[in-house]
């Protein structure tokens, strides 16, 4: 009986394997809603069993091959025009609403990340009205791996431009799509591959750091998975550990009267102005731990039975904000803008407070200025700026910060860029380097070593790269300054000046000072497509710039600086600023200058032989002045 059942198994065999075969298994990118790249040859790949037979429909053609003995496979169409929306099939998979146009690799770090979402503040009209379905987005999710390239990314989606979708978009990608779709019509792909705080050296491959042994001997230590896998137990112990031991000992919590019900007296409380340096202090040193602060605000009747926002700027630390004893809301760190809803239910008439909780664990608490302060009711407002009350819930010393594995060197790479080098792009549009502004000396060579490494990724020698240069941000100074933010915005120039297909996007004038993270994201994307159209496109009838300095000649005590052609129609201005100079001593003063034509006359009549000048060199130059007649702003540079 038993050898008849085996005959019987070994004979039906064939036909359970032709129901068990595993299915065409396609990666992320390859998914309902993408973008295809126009004019390039288009690459379908996945997985499925060896050998197998797979099958492409695509525009009434048939394309066809068998999955190697690993079960990979790959079939290449010949390229195809703009146009769209398409279905194809591969075996028993269909997928819907494809396009063909441009597609972009938008990469970098926070500026790049920011989502729309964040700058609704100056363009909600814009934002809750514009939707394109010509324009998709898709988000990368963070992933870091340092043993080899990945050829998969996590899971996530292709996503059509809605005024709700839109919300989730790369704030600076979208606004760049929505101005080249405008001029080309041609479908936007936009790839967002970024992630807040990361250093250039991560995003580059072990290969593309091969000149750079510091970071391939880092980048080897975080190999080993153990260790990884200890460091987080350590630094999850430690965060529990310290966030316990506030919650237990913070008086605000523990009270008889919690410190953030409207029925607390805090007579004995400090009286301080939000925006001190002295309250968060000891007088010397930072206190970390936990502040408690309360205004009180008086509303009028006609304001009752409204609802409200409560807007309280940004805060440096984190923060759980209270109405009359309601919890409305928090942010866990500094840059997002706080926006709390009030309902009008917790409000009254006469007196009313608001209780913040600022959860500082390292640094110095506080209310950045420059930031809105006050409860908007449509369209009255009352102010929160001015005295507040203030007390120490709890004492902690600093925390150490968790380890971000992800600025290691090469780990992005090779789960974030790796995977992605079979779907063939139009460019990169690269927004990043606040996180290397410690270490502007080596950012051009790092830099360019990312753009090489990534052109061999894709095989495409001069796939354009644009780069979106530092902003202006922080304090500005009165006198000539050594700024690291202006050294490696000259990097940042430098590589434009000798990598081929690079371009630079000048963000000097949009900037703020008080945040790394501006708004305007608009004029961004606008002039990322001024340079996407000169370097992509070939449209020379455009002024893809402000003016970029060329080269400069020395006579007598006098320096003529010249500007790259196609950026120096100069804007007259009878005063210009921002221009320094030096001799020999390398120390630099404050110097006249004049435009002559199309180029600049620098000066200082106590310099008899100069040598260098320079010009924005500062963190935040707010004060200069120099643009061509496109209303574009010049890059900052340093002659020599």
């Amino acid at each position: 009986m038993k050898i008849k059942i085996i005959l019987l198994l070994i004979f039906l065999l064939p036909c359970f394997s032709q129901f068990m075969e595993a299915k065409v298994k396609l990666p992320t990118l390859i998914s309902d809603g993408m973008v295809l790249q126009r004019e390039k040859k288009l690459c379908i790949w996945g997985n499925a069993d060896p050998k197998e037979n797979v099958e492409i429909i695509f525009q009434k053609k048939k394309y066809e091959t068998t999955t190697d003995s690993s079960g990979c496979w790959e079939i290449q169409m010949p390229p195809m025009k703009a146009g769209g929306p398409y279905t194809m099939t591969v075996n028993d998979i269909t997928i819907n609403n494809i396009l063909i146009g441009d597609v972009w690799l938008c990469s970098g770090q926070s500026n790049m990340e920011l989502n729309v979402s964040r700058v609704t503040d100056l363009f909600r009209e814009e934002i809750e009205r514009d939707s394109n379905p010509m324009i998709r987005h898709i988000k990368i999710p963070l992933s870091y791996n340092f043993h080899s390239p990945l050829q998969e990314v996590s899971s996530t989606i292709w996503k059509e431009m809605t005024p709700k979708n839109a919300l989730s978009f790369s704030a600076l990608a979208y606004f760049f799509a929505k101005d080249i779709y405008d001029k080309t019509k041609v479908p936007q792909g936009l790839i967002n591959s970024s992630a807040g705080g990361t250093p250039v050296e991560a995003w580059i491959s072990e290969d593309g750091l091969k000149e750079f042994p510091l970071y391939l001997n880092d980048k080897e230590i975080y190999e080993s998975d153990e260790y990884i896998a200890q460091i987080k137990a350590l630094d999850l112990k430690r965060r529990t550990l310290w966030n316990n031991t506030l919650y237990l000992n913070d008086k605000g919590l523990h009270s008889a009267i919690p410190w953030y019900s409207p029925e607390l007296n805090d007579f004995d409380w400090s009286e301080t102005d939000m925006f001190s340096t002295a309250w968060a202090t000891d007088g010397v040193n930072a206190i970390n731990g936990s502040h408690w602060l309360r205004k009180e605000f008086v509303l009028s009747e006609q304001l009752l039975g409204k609802d409200a926002v409560l807007r309280l700027g940004c805060i440096e630390g984190g923060d759980s904000t209270f109405v009359n004893g309601v919890f409305v809301g928090t942010i866990s760190y500094q840059y997002p803008p706080r926006i709390y809803k009030v309902p009008a239910n917790i409000l009254r008439k006469g007196k009313n407070v608001v209780t913040i909780r600022i959860i500082s664990s390292g640094g110095k608490a506080a209310f950045v200025k420059d930031k809105p302060y006050k409860l908007i009711f449509g369209n009255e407002e009352v102010s929160l700026e001015g005295k507040w009350k203030h007390r120490v819930g709890c004492p902690m010393q600093s925390l150490q910060g968790s380890t971000s594995f992800q600025n290691k060197p090469v780990g992005l790479y090779n789960s974030m860029i790796a995977p992605l080098k079979n779907y063939n792009i139009k460019g990169v549009i690269w927004n990043q380097g606040e996180s290397n502004t410690g270490r502007y000396y080596e950012y051009a060579d790092l830099l360019t070593s990312m753009i090489n490494d990534w052109r061999n990724t894709w095989n495409e020698p001069e796939l354009p790269f644009i780069i979106v240069q530092l902003a202006n941000f922080m304090q500005s100074h009165k006198n000539p300054y050594e700024s690291s933010w202006a050294q490696l915005r000259n990097a940042q120039f430098q590589v434009t000046r000798n990598v081929p297909q690079t371009a630079l996007v000048t963000t000097i004038d949009l900037g703020e000072w008080n945040d790394i993270h501006p708004l305007n994201k608009k004029e961004v994307g606008r002039r990322i497509s001024l340079q996407v159209q000169n370097i992509a496109f070939g449209n020379n009838k455009i002024t893809p710039s402000g003016p970029l300095y060329e080269s400069s000649t020395i006579e007598g005590n006098k320096i003529f600086i010249s500007f790259k052609k196609g950026t120096d129609n100069l804007l007259q201005t009878d005063n210009l600023k921002g221009f320094s100079i030096a001799g020999k001593d390398r120390k630099f003063r404050w110097a006249t200058a004049k435009i002559e034509g199309n180029k600049v006359v620098v000066w200082n009549d106590d310099i008899k032989e100069p040598e260098c000048v320079r010009y924005g060199w500062d963190d935040n130059p707010d004060y200069i002045n120099l643009k061509n007649k496109a209303g574009l702003p010049a890059s900052p540079f340093q002659t020599d």
